[in-house]
């Protein structure tokens, strides 16, 4: 019996501790401006651009692989900007998107590469692997 509430108060402790612990986020995700985007260009950071619509069900399909790539701490400099394939049609253009699901990474203003409709993980996570290169 006393082991258990030993037990049960360190169990207790460490959920205290837990939880009092700063959340930690990898990757950096901002609404996508073109200064925004520049300035971490220039500061030579990793970038994910993802183009997306709500209405996409490629783009729900790859949510989860790019929060899970955000939150891994070998992420923790990457950048991710949201472009909003309906509302920001000139930034779509000028990143010659044709479709939403699109992913580019970059390396500062070098880039490293992209994909159109791509759900599959282990793909996603090399592309954007090309951007810490």
């Amino acid at each position: 019996m006393h082991l258990t509430r030993r037990f049960a108060a360190a169990a207790f402790s460490l959920t205290v501790l837990l939880s009092a612990a700063p959340s930690v986020r990898a990757a950096t995700e901002k609404p996508f401006t073109q200064a925004a985007f520049e300035a971490s260009q220039k500061a030579g950071n990793p970038i994910l651009v993802h183009i997306w619509a709500s209405w996409c069900p490629t783009c729900a399909a790859q949510a989860p692989i790019l929060s899970e790539i955000e939150a891994d701490p070998a992420y923790r400099h990457l950048v991710v900007y949201t472009v909003d394939f309906d509302k920001q049609k000139d930034a779509v253009k000028a990143f010659g998107a044709r479709m939403q699901s699109t992913l580019i990474v970059y390396h500062g203003t070098v880039e490293k590469g992209r994909s159109a409709g791509d759900t599959h993980a282990a793909s996603i996570k090399a592309l954007v692997a090309k951007a810490n290169r």
